[in-house]
């Protein structure tokens, strides 16, 4: 009984470690899943994003690391996408996947930019957060699983949400977004 125990605490471990290293298989057993792309307007099967500690860290840098892959927080007001008025996308630093549109966006009032709804909901990943003694649902990049920030149910209608999101966790690619195929077709 003991060691049956054990061997459970054992692997219990291990899926928390390896979920926690971007290195787990996709449900189903697969390696790809199916991303939408602003620029094609299309949707693509896409490897996941698998990288050590060390290849990461040797990627992102020190703020952006430890927002993406440790799960930080930037200061309020001091991002560099926080009051970024242009028309674009944003795309996830880690791998480069589309998660939202600039038209999206909006003031929420909170120092970070703030999005109603992601370019599609395959793009990102909502993870159940218990941390700091709080009950939050948290944003992931659906393709390398880095840390977005968080979604709260307190935002604009159409969809009454407000995905909270890390500057350093966001790239922006400026571009018109009236011509296809830079817009989803609903």
């Amino acid at each position: 009984m003991k060691t049956k125990r054990m061997i459970l605490l054992a692997l219990a471990g291990a899926v928390l470690l390896l979920q926690g290293s971007g290195t787990v298989a996709a449900a189903g057993g697969t390696d790809t899943l199916r991303i939408y792309s602003v620029e094609t307007g299309e949707y693509s099967d896409l490897a996941y994003v698998r990288k050590s500690p060390k290849e990461w860290r040797q990627i992102l840098g020190g703020e952006r690391y430890h927002i993406l892959r440790e799960e930080g927080t930037e200061r309020p007001f001091t991002g560099e996408l926080w009051d970024n008025h242009r028309e674009g996308i944003y795309r996830c630093a880690g791998c480069g996947t589309d998660l939202f549109l600039s038209r999206t966006k909006y003031e929420s009032g909170t120092g970070w930019p703030s999005f109603y709804e992601p370019v599609d909901p395959g793009n990102i990943r909502e993870v159940k957060d218990n941390s700091f003694f709080m009950r939050r649902t948290e944003v992931e990049c659906a393709r390398c699983g880095g840390h977005l920030g968080h979604v709260f149910t307190d935002g604009p209608q159409p969809t009454g949400l407000r995905y909270c999101i890390n500057s350093a966790s966001l790239v922006f690619a400026a571009r018109s977004l009236e011509q296809a195929p830079f817009s989803k077709e609903g």
